[in-house]
């Protein structure tokens, strides 16, 4: 079996072209007066703009930033800004949680530091799950290629998208 120079996939030895790029098989240049097809350039990743915007969203913030940099395809642009507004607030927003329940249990001498500590707490665990299912929602809709926008965020993020 011989395989394309172009994708990479199997064609049969008899073929002229490949059957799914349309490069010839067996040569690495296009007969003479031929325009050879060209993939689309898929602007710095080499990805379907919904697998890309998707994985906007796997390390939050952090991988959001990375794709906005590298992506200028606008749905992966604006899929990458919303998460790096959403999950870059939400970071700061667990961060202040933790630091006041550790405090609030600290201060347990000092007339309610503990009730205080054990409520922030609560709030903590109540807040990841929040996290949780919009970070699968947003990964979910930006898969199914939808330009899907947060609550206050989505607008933000399209504006500086652009």
């Amino acid at each position: 079996m011989a395989f394309c120079s172009g994708c990479g996939s199997e064609v049969g030895s008899d073929v002229g072209f490949c059957p799914k790029c349309g490069k010839p098989v067996g040569s690495s240049a296009a007969p003479a007066g031929a325009a050879s097809p060209q993939p689309a350039a898929a602007a710095g990743t080499g990805l379907e703009e919904n697998v890309a915007g998707l994985l906007c969203y796997v390390l939050g913030w952090l991988t959001g930033l990375i794709f906005f940099l590298i992506d200028k395809r606008p749905f992966v642009r604006f899929h990458a800004m919303q998460s790096i507004i959403t999950f870059g607030a939400l970071h700061i927003v667990q961060i202040i949680l933790i630091y006041g329940g550790i405090f609030g249990g600290l201060m347990g001498g000092m007339g309610g530091g503990l009730m205080m500590g054990g409520l922030s707490f609560l709030l903590y665990g109540l807040f990841s799950l929040v996290i949780l299912v919009a970070w699968i929602l947003c990964m979910v809709k930006a898969y199914q290629g939808q330009r899907f926008k947060l609550p206050v965020v989505g607008n933000i993020a399209e504006g500086f998208a652009k």
